[in-house]
C-alpha cells in the first residue's frame, strides 16, 4: 500500500479521460507508469488483446461513464458485486476495476519478461462480465476520513506497544520512501478529483506504510511466533480501514456524479 495499485491508476486516469479532463495519450502514459505495456483482453467486439487507448474508447462506446476500484481480500469482497467468476479472479489479483454504466470489469494479470537485470513488466487486463449492483462495503469520503483518523491512532499505538515504530534501517528506509512518495502524492489522483479525495488517499497510504513496517520490520520487540500473530490480529482492522479508504478515494468522482454533485 506504499504505492498506488494498478487498478487505482487505471480508474483514476480512465475517469479523467471519460470526463474530458485528460487526453488519451496523457491518460495511457499515466496508467502504464513504469510498466512496459498494458493490454486489454476479452473486450467485447475484439478477437484479441488491444491497447489501452482503443480499450478505453471501446468501454466508453459500450456505455461506461466511470470506473471504480475494488481491493478485495479474503473474507472482505471490498468493491465487488459479482458474479463469482469475476470475484474469484479479483480476489486472486487483490484488485480490479469495475465499469459504471457497463456490466464489465477488468482484472490485471502481471507478467515479468526479459533477462536478469533487464526485467520489464507487462500487464494484461482481463475483461469479464460483472453484476450491476452496488459495490460491497465502500464508504463515503467523509466516513473514510473519520475512520482513517482513528485507524492512524490505533496503528501508532499498536506499533509503539510492540516496539516496531522507527526501529532499524528497514523502518528508516520505508519512512524515507513514504516521504518521497508523499511529496508527489497529488499526482496519484488524476485531474477532476476533489481535494478531499487526495487527502484521504494520502492518509490511507500513510496508514498502509505503518502497517507495512509492522509486517516487514523484524527489528522490533515482537519476535516470537505468538507475538507475530498478535501483531497481525491487532493491525488487521486497521489495514481493512486503509483499503476501504483507498477505494473511497478512487471511486469518489463516480459516487459524486451519481449523487449529482458534479
Amino acid at each position: 500500500m506504499l504505492t498506488e495499485p494498478r487498478s487505482g491508476r487505471l480508474a483514476a486516469w480512465g475517469n479523467a479521460l471519460l470526463a474530458g479532463f485528460a487526453s488519451p495519450d496523457d491518460a495511457v502514459l499515466a496508467i502504464v507508469g513504469e510498466d512496459a505495456v498494458h493490454r486489454v483482453e476479452g473486450l467485447p467486439g475484439e478477437s484479441g488483446p488491444v491497447g489501452l487507448t482503443l480499450a478505453l474508447g471501446r468501454l466508453r462506446a459500450l456505455g461506461a461513464t466511470g470506473l471504480r476500484v475494488a481491493l478485495p481480500a479474503p473474507g472482505h469482497p471490498l468493491g465487488l458485486s459479482g458474479p463469482p467468476e469475476f470475484n474469484a479472479r479479483a480476489l486472486e489479483a487483490e484488485e480490479a476495476v469495475v465499469c459504471h454504466g457497463a456490466a464489465l470489469g477488468l482484472v490485471p494479470e502481471v507478467f515479468e519478461a526479459g533477462p536478469a537485470g533487464d526485467v520489464h513488466v507487462e500487464v494484461t487486463w482481463r475483461c469479464l462480465a460483472v453484476r450491476e449492483a452496488p459495490p460491497a462495503d465502500v464508504p463515503s469520503l467523509g466516513e473514510a476520513e473519520r475512520e482513517l483518523a482513528e485507524a492512524l491512532r490505533e496503528a501508532t499505538q499498536v506499533l509503539t506497544r510492540l516496539d516496531v515504530a522507527g526501529s532499524g534501517p528497514v523502518a528508516a528506509a520505508a519512512l524515507d520512501a513514504y516521504r518521497a512518495r508523499a511529496e508527489r502524492g497529488r499526482e496519484v489522483l488524476a485531474p477532476g478529483y476533489p481535494p478531499r479525495a487526495v487527502r484521504v488517499l494520502e492518509l490511507a497510504q500513510r496508514v498502509g506504510m505503518l502497517i507495512s513496517l509492522a509486517h516487514e520490520n523484524g527489528q522490533g520487540g515482537a519476535v516470537s511466533a505468538s507475538e507475530m500473530v498478535a501483531r497481525g490480529e491487532a493491525l488487521r482492522p486497521v489495514e481493512r480501514t486503509a483499503r476501504r479508504a483507498q477505494v473511497a478515494a478512487y471511486n469518489s468522482v463516480v459516487e459524486e456524479r451519481e449523487r449529482g454533485v458534479r
